[in-house]
């Protein structure tokens, strides 16, 4: 979705002590957590004949129990890692990558939040954690030989809250602020401010961008009320482009209860229920949204440099000294020290430019695991607008729909309250109150639109300034420059208006193609991008001459039709790593001979068929794909193999297609990469969904019991 990035941030300054315990120090200082209170679950898992979860409670507490047991068969290995990385241990199972993501754990103080609000959760809130923490350690008590950690079960409600709390500031990509301050590296770019291409279709003066978070990551999202339809349906398509595997990988499930919490989607690992989905009278999905929700500020420190000047007075600096446990190998943990700061703005990060201090989004609070749940329990367009306007999401686009027809686009973020005349695109002093932004901007300032006129809603981390087409858009005058709106957009933003915009009555059909469409818009960034680099001089270079009539003959699109294909994607994809987080333009000579080096290389030709370089594989399937960077069908991440063969990791994850027919029941289809057991190679359900996905082809949901009966494939309790 680019709802989540890789968290990953860094040690900076982290040096290895000698002379500590190494085997012995980790679990010694791992102490157990109490369980939740004893409950008996009344629960029962369904697998469909895809192996797709259907979880059935007496009460929601009874689902939440099911769903970790049934994503605890599929995928222990992640669990454990997200339940590490909520108790500070992250680092003991991954070494020095783990170890920053525990850094990040106490920088935003996730465990202090907890302790602090957990008991002032609504109690069914508090029920519902501690039953998917409940199955967790039924599953470890059952599966003693799968348990990675010592000590690290039991585990509670308060641990799985943790987890958000923990995570959701990566939405907004405050993790590239943290990795480049703690590596004293050059901030990231700010997407707020004139957009750096700017005949895109939107270019919009707010103000001059400087260093902020950014991510290479994507999704898309698209609406249809029934008057744009065919077939006077409305529909919804969440397409979250999310890594393929790992923490932040979609599990896709369906619940009922007996107490009216049906839903089908899917969630994250660590989540109670699913993050994105449908009802039977609703859904939403989520795109990645990129607003300044982070302000920096620059202290001013004492001599000894235990001390920061604020409103003329010297304040103490903060200081606590946290031990990170870094596996080693094998056995072998080493407990490292690193000191953090705090100020009254919030975090602060020392590095050799000096000390800066964060002020970011949804900082310090618990809000959001109710909204997600409350947002589950909706039943209506009024009452899914009260669970958003809980404001506990600190960021990320919500594109709903529903079986009265309505569609929405909500351009969600916790906006800070800044104070006019200071400019929060730069660094600013922190040696004074007045530039210190305080409290959120109500859910009433929050951008969104509704009900277009144009009948339809995209976001694809583009603009919200550009979602229901021209004449039907939110204008940025209505909003303040300070809330730091993102002006950016993409490929896929374009060419989905673009797709849409010209068909008054979208059938079926024509939707399905809008969502697996490969190609490039011309008036997009990614057009002038080829435009560059088909302008390359050779100047002698016979393969780079070669290079670029290949490029010039090409038909703009990664269909797997056309010669340059694979020439194209990889470009593309250099392209997308400059542009989206805006960086420095790549050279477009060296980038078209780079690749045009690694094709002959490994294929011997410039122009293999893009289906047998793009591929996906898992464990024994290897199968050709199609797509690029920045596409709808998106195969945005891969990794080089050894043959040469471009694996994709990333881009196209769960993908779900939702309709409301005129008489307001839901039908609903979906497909992932893999399977629903992605970690289990000898499950049948470890890549049985692969074959499918490669050919654009979607299996049925079975939300409705009934229907579900007919495609059962076991039934058991946990």
């Amino acid at each position: 979705m680019g709802v989540w990035r890789r968290i990953g941030l860094g040690l900076g300054g982290i040096v290895l002590v000698a002379g500590v315990g190494l085997a012995v120090w980790e679990p010694l200082a791992a102490t157990p957590a109490a369980a939740p209170p004893p409950h008996r679950y009344d629960t029962r898992i369904v697998r469909d004949s895809f192996g797709t979860p259907h979880i059935f409670g007496a009460t929601d507490p009874d689902v939440a129990y099911g769903i970790a047991y049934a994503h605890a068969e599929d995928d222990f290995e992640t669990l454990q890692h997200v339940v590490a990385m909520t108790r500070g241990r992250f680092g003991a199972l991954k070494g020095q990558e783990g170890a920053a993501v525990d850094f990040a754990l106490h920088l935003t103080r996730a465990r202090e939040v907890v302790a602090r609000d957990y008991d002032k959760q609504p109690a069914d809130v508090r029920a519902l954690l501690d039953g998917y923490a409940a199955g967790l350690n039924l599953y470890a008590e059952k599966h003693p030989d799968e348990v990675r950690l010592s000590r690290l079960f039991p585990v509670n409600g308060r641990d799985i809250a943790a987890g958000f709390v923990l995570r959701s500031p990566f939405f907004f990509g405050l993790d590239a602020v943290l990795g480049a301050l703690t590596q004293d590296k050059p901030l990231p770019r700010e997407s707020a401010g004139p957009a750096p291409d700017s005949p895109d279709p939107v270019a919009l003066p707010i103000g001059a961008p400087e260093p902020r978070a950014s991510t290479e990551n994507g999704s898309n999202a698209f609406a249809l009320a029934p008057a744009r339809s065919a077939e006077g349906v409305t529909r919804l398509i969440s397409n979250s482009h999310q890594p393929w595997a790992g923490p932040v990988a979609w599990y896709e499930l369906v619940v009922h209860s007996k107490t009216g919490w049906d839903f089908a989607g899917a969630t994250f690992p660590g989540a109670p229920y699913p993050l994105l989905g449908h009802n039977r009278t609703l859904g939403w999905t989520n795109t990645v949204n990129r607003p300044d929700l982070t302000d920096l500020y620059k202290l001013t420190l004492s001599a000894d440099g235990k001390s920061y000047r604020f409103d003329g007075a010297w304040r103490p600096l903060e200081a606590q000294t946290v031990w990170l446990p870094v596996k080693l190998w094998g056995p072998f943990v080493l407990p490292v020290p690193k000191t953090l700061y705090r100020s009254v703005h919030g975090p602060v990060i020392v590095n050799k430019s000096g000390a800066y201090a964060l002020h970011y989004a949804g900082a310090g609070q618990l809000k959001m695991v109710e909204e997600y749940y409350r947002l589950n329990r909706a039943r209506d367009f009024a009452e899914w607008q009260r669970a958003l306007a809980i404001q506990g999401v600190p960021a990320t686009n919500f594109i709903y729909a529903d079986a009265a027809g309505n569609i929405a686009h909500f351009y969600n973020a916790m906006f800070p309250v800044r104070k006019a005349g200071f400019d929060y695109a730069r660094v600013l002093p922190g040696d004074t109150s007045r530039d210190l932004a305080q409290g959120t901007v109500p859910w009433a300032q929050v951008p969104r639109n509704v009900n277009p006129g144009s009948g339809f809603i995209i976001n694809a981390n583009n603009t919200p300034y550009q979602a229901a087409g021209a004449g039907y858009e939110i204008k940025p005058e209505d909003y303040s420059p300070l809330l730091g709106i993102e002006t950016d957009t993409t490929n896929r933003a374009t060419r989905a208006i673009e797709l849409l915009g010209a068909d008054p009555k979208v059938s079926e059909a024509e939707w399905h193609a809008i969502k697996f469409d490969s190609a490039v818009s011309r008036q997009s960034w990614a057009a002038r991008w080829f435009e560059r680099l088909m302008a390359v001089e050779p100047q002698g270079d016979a393969r780079l001459a070669q290079a670029v009539r290949l490029l010039k003959g090409w038909d703009w699109n990664f269909d797997g039709k056309g010669g340059a294909d694979a020439l194209a994607a990889i470009v593309l994809r250099v392209g997308n790593r400059w542009h989206y987080p805006r960086k420095e333009s790549a050279d477009p000579r060296q980038v078209l001979k780079d690749a045009g080096e690694y094709l002959t290389k490994h294929f011997g030709r410039l122009d293999p068929p893009l289906a047998q370089v793009l591929r996906l594989r898992h464990g024994t399937v290897d199968l050709p794909l199609d797509g690029g960077a920045d596409t709808l069908r998106a195969t945005s991440n891969w990794d080089e193999a050894p043959d040469g063969r471009l694996v994709v990791k990333h881009g196209d994850s769960f993908v779900m297609f939702m309709a409301w027919d005129k008489a307001g029941r839901v039908n609903s289809q979906s497909i992932q990469p893999y399977g629903a057991a992605t970690t289990r190679p000898n499950s049948p359900h470890y890549a049985d969904q692969a074959p499918l996905f490669a050919r654009h082809q979607l299996k049925p949901v079975w939300f409705d019991p009934a229907e579900l009966a007919k495609h059962t494939e076991r039934t058991y309790r946990p």
